[in-house]
């Protein structure tokens, strides 16, 4: 093991440190490479519980209630990455970031290859429930250790003049796992018979999901594990502490980071997860076809995340976000119209929930990392990230559903609303969070 190890390293420092210097560049490149592989792991297991899980895993419920039991078991992820995230720290602080990376991602795929060979409620009963439970439990811990503090390095190093654009490098993974993951499905939802699909077709993207893990890990790896960045997180004092150590010194910078980004996070899951369930239980329309609107939808929002970026660095982050807070608060009322508006509707929906989605949620990740002091800096965002996404986004489809299948879309619209008053109260509470 040790001799693995240090030929690692050796390699390493040779394709990623030359002549002993580290760059910006170099970091940017790890973190898209390691959010990518994290958000097509999550981009496919939410198409599945739209799609698949109803029938396969709730096949003696209707089809409403089938989603809405499948949508409680993907908030499980949620509710475990804040745990894996303080098992993984002490793994950290124990054996090394290396170590922590290597079990952590070894969990994720583990987890997700699992669910690709699932067996059908027909085969095995109740037990498909709990296996399925079981696995999104595990990706969620494993979520939470993959936190490799990247992004927080990558946020110190940047230039002063183009923080807003190193902060939104982070965030490009989402609408490439989204596009990748849509295709996919897509393709084989669109190309193969309805009993070839729930046999088969629909657990190769699992597949693919465990390899971009294998492919992400050595990526980041190569990186974690040189001298020169090694020494660059002990510089910077980006070293885990433990949790409770961090809560008593800025517990309430966690909390208010938490709920900052809230509104982006809810219109996250309003356009990606919310409406494909929406369209697939009460309209006509086929899910390859929605899903390829998305991968439509998801290319605006990369251009808008890039676009963030730019314009983050000339009116400021806490300006841009509490401005894409207020678009998303006027979104939340014509959304309802545009997603019940039929196949133009569908398209105009997407494309501009993606493009404000893509200039608010293109900052989020600034605004968790930005205002902790070094020492708890690495810890204190990973934990503010884990709840970030626990209540801005871990129950958003499944309340959303509820709401919408009781009270009408509107009353969705009104959910969405709720988070962009959030994240305005949280900007105000803390002017210099976003700073």
């Amino acid at each position: 093991m040790g001799s693995s190890t240090t030929a690692t390293e050796r390699d390493a420092r040779l394709v990623n440190a030359r002549d002993h210097r580290v760059n910006p560049g170099e970091i940017a490149i790890g973190v898209i490479i390691g959010r990518t592989s994290e958000f097509f792991d999550f981009f496919v297991y939410a198409i599945a519980s739209v799609i698949v899980f109803p029938k396969l895993v709730f096949p003696y419920l209707d089809p409403l209630t089938g989603t809405l039991w499948s949508f409680a078991i993907f908030a499980l992820a949620f509710v475990a990455r804040p745990v894996g995230s303080m098992l993984f720290m002490a793994i950290d602080r124990a054996h090394g970031r290396g170590a922590k990376l290597t079990l952590s991602l070894f969990l994720l795929g583990t987890s997700t290859v699992a669910i690709a060979f699932l067996p059908s409620y027909e085969q095995i009963g109740a037990a498909a429930i709990w296996l399925l439970a079981a696995a999104r439990i595990g990706q969620g811990l494993a979520l939470g250790g993959a936190w490799d503090g990247l992004a927080s390095l990558l946020a110190l190093n940047a230039p002063e003049s183009r923080r807003g654009w190193y902060a939104m490098i982070p965030q490009l993974g989402a609408p490439i796992g989204l596009i990748v993951a849509s295709a996919l499905f897509a393709y084989f939802a669109g190309n193969l018979s309805a009993e070839d699909f729930f046999s088969w077709g629909w657990r190769y993207p699992f597949f693919v999901a465990f390899a971009i893990n294998v492919v992400a890990l050595f990526a980041r790896l190569r990186i974690v594990v040189t001298p020169e960045y090694t020494h660059l997180f002990e510089s910077r004092e980006l070293q885990p502490v433990p949790v409770t150590e961090m809560l008593r010194n800025e517990g309430m910078r966690v909390v208010l980071g938490a709920f900052a980004p809230l509104a982006s996070f809810a219109l996250f899951h309003m356009v990606t997860v919310f409406p494909l369930s929406w369209i697939f239980l009460y309209t006509q329309d086929t899910p390859a076809d929605f899903l390829l609107i998305e991968v439509v939808g998801a290319f605006f929002g990369l251009g808008a995340i890039i676009a963030s970026g730019w314009i983050a660095d000339r009116i400021g982050r806490r300006t841009l976000l509490g401005s894409c807070a207020a678009a998303i608060a006027v979104f939340s009322g014509v959304a309802p119209l545009l997603l019940n508006g039929g196949p133009l509707g569908e398209l105009v929906f997407m494309i501009v929930g993606f493009v404000i989605l893509g200039l608010s949620f293109g900052q989020s990740s600034g605004v968790v990392a930005s205002g902790f002091t070094q020492r708890y800096r690495y810890t204190g965002a990973a934990i503010t990230s884990d709840l970030a996404w626990l209540f801005g986004a871990g129950f958003a489809p499944l309340v959303a559903l509820v709401l919408s299948a009781n009270y009408g879309l509107f009353s969705a619209g009104a959910y969405l609303l709720s988070g962009a008053v959030c994240t305005l109260l949280a900007l105000w509470l803390n002017k210099t969070l976003a700073k």
